[in-house]
């Protein structure tokens, strides 16, 4: 029997290289059977179905969130079906291991007036970092894509032809999103009269980029959102994935249907994008209580 850096080892290849998970997935993933594998009395002799349960109930016991456990069983039984059909087990255990599933809450979204009032901000300069986070939100607020997605944008992944943007999203799905005329117009005047002039030696294709010439990355992105949200009186404080959800909520209720929502949104699942029918359904119910006479 392996040892439980060898286990690691091989599962992280196994997730990286067979399952291609991304970075982020394949560290928690890591983690998380570690932190098994060291519960666990005799090593990888000790893995049943008794044993896993003991463990999600020290995690629960420790004051984890439903979704942390929820994650954490997923992760599990990933792991035991890869050990099974690597021979490390005798069957796989997670098959019987229940599920623990996340409560799912109704995310944060801005409300049409509210996004038009962050959007129509002037920009205070004409320098290149006005006109690229400028052109970061509207690029955001038009297509939902994930902060990720639009921090791996490379300046060939703009069709001007059809308004649309080629993104790369989880799974290494490739997916196509429309996006309208003010974004397209932010976009274009960054790439010309910003970006030529933070471009370096090694810059690279990347679309949006950073004050010295690299990739733009995710924080600075949450730092541009925070911002812009911050400077608009009555709006509320979100980050990047507040604008995904707020553009998913505004397609819904300008009548696109859901499965268009679903494929603009890289959802694997049709079950993750109807959360944003039951925000728009709330959002009517409480308008309907604050207005009607006799609600």
């Amino acid at each position: 029997m392996t040892d439980g850096d060898e286990v690691l080892a091989e599962f992280e290849r196994h997730l990286r290289f067979e399952r291609d998970l991304s970075p982020h997935t394949v560290r928690a993933y890591l983690s998380d059977i570690a932190s098994l594998l060291a519960h666990l009395d005799l090593g990888m002799a000790g893995l049943d179905t008794a044993a896993l349960r003991e463990w999600l109930a020290e995690q629960h016991a420790a004051g984890l969130s439903r979704a942390t456990l929820a994650r954490r069983t997923a992760c599990v039984r990933t792991f035991t079906a890869f050990a099974h059909r690597r021979g490390w087990l005798p069957d796989d255990p997670g098959l019987l291991l229940g599920s623990a599933k996340a409560a799912r809450s109704l995310p944060a979204v801005l409300d049409q007036e509210q996004a038009q009032a962050v959007l129509d901000v002037p920009p205070q300069s004409s320098e290149p970092k006005d006109l690229r986070d400028q052109a970061v939100l509207e690029l955001l607020y038009a297509t939902g894509v994930r902060v990720s997605e639009l921090c791996a944008l490379d300046v060939d992944d703009i069709d001007r032809d059809r308004n649309a943007i080629r993104v790369l999203g989880k799974g290494r799905k490739e997916r196509t999103v429309p996006f309208g005329l003010p974004a397209l117009r932010a976009v274009d005047r960054w790439c010309v009269h910003g970006r030529p002039l933070w471009i370096r030696e090694g810059t690279g294709p990347a679309l949006f980029l950073g004050v010295r010439g690299g990739r733009l990355d995710a924080g600075t992105v949450r730092r541009i959102v925070h911002a812009r949200l911050g400077g608009v009186d009555g709006v509320p404080d979100m980050g990047p994935h507040g604008l995904r959800h707020t553009a998913a909520t505004h397609l819904l209720e300008g009548g696109a249907d859901l499965r268009s929502v679903q494929e603009l949104l890289g959802h694997a699942s049709l079950n993750t994008t109807q959360i944003y029918t039951h925000v728009s359904i709330e959002r009517l119910r409480a308008a309907y209580r604050q207005a009607h006479p006799r609600a």
